[in-house]
């Protein structure tokens, strides 16, 4: 399928998505969490929100989604719904998300179940106006495949519009020998994203590779998941990105 260009979305250069984990103890606390955070980073400079089941539920994702559908259509924002990639595609079309991730597109799957994902993907790209990410050789993914990497990879390529690559976890930095290998294999013309891993330190030799990252722990107070979004981390991180824009 054509690509539908990740990289048109946005009107700067090495764009930056900001993970929504949906922490809180009830659904109303969820939300309104979701709504400090989203205020946070759009203001102090990220690019766009992915909202993800976390630490929620997929009706968690859904009431966000509906209150940015209704109040904050003006941003850039995504979604991924961990383990149920049907889901993601059904809440993104609901909500006008510009972009979906998906953990694994490639590699991830035994030959023959990996000839119904094939197909799956094929048609849900086709019903969807929205962006694809995928991972290949994803954090927490298995690989079952049996082929190369440079096989996955072009695979992969073929099933979304911009490949995601990450280290072994969440919050875990990404090798730059790993990014330099996919930047090699995908070629210069197709857009990678690091997922998993940046801070204001790495961020600047990652990204002169990459074309975009995806962000979460590194933006709390605790530099870890599970805690609040911090707005002075993000002016240090974005900082750290608008330096290595403005040198073109």
């Amino acid at each position: 399928m054509e690509s539908k260009r990740f990289l048109d979305l946005f009107q700067t250069r090495k764009p930056v998505l900001a993970m929504i984990h949906l922490k809180g103890n009830s659904r109303e606390e969820k939300l309104k969490i979701a709504k400090k955070e989203i205020d946070l980073l759009i203001e102090n400079g990220i690019d766009a929100v992915m909202v993800e089941n976390y630490f929620g539920s997929q009706d968690d994702v859904e009431e966000v989604l509906k209150y940015i559908f209704k109040e904050r259509r003006t941003i850039i924002y995504g979604i991924n719904v961990l383990d149920d990639d049907k889901k993601a595609f059904e809440l993104a079309m609901k909500y006008d998300a510009k972009f979906i991730q998906i953990d694994s597109v490639a590699g991830h799957l035994t030959m023959e179940e990996d000839e119904k994902f094939h197909e799956f993907i094929n048609q849900m790209r086709a019903q969807t106006n929205a962006v694809l990410l995928g991972g290949v050789r994803f954090k927490y993914q298995p690989y079952r495949s049996g082929r190369t990497l440079e096989e996955d990879i072009k695979i992969g390529v073929s099933r979304c519009d911009g490949i995601v690559v990450t280290g072994t976890g969440t919050g875990m930095e990404t090798d730059l020998e790993k990014i330099k290998k996919f930047r090699k294999l995908i070629g210069n013309h197709f857009p990678l994203v690091v997922g998993a891993g940046l801070t204001a330190e790495n961020c600047c030799p990652q990204l002169a590779i990459a074309d975009g990252a995806i962000i979460g722990s590194y933006l709390k107070d605790s530099y870890k998941d599970n805690g609040n979004v911090s707005a002075n981390h993000v002016k240090s991180f974005m900082q750290a990105v608008q330096e290595l824009r403005d040198k073109g």
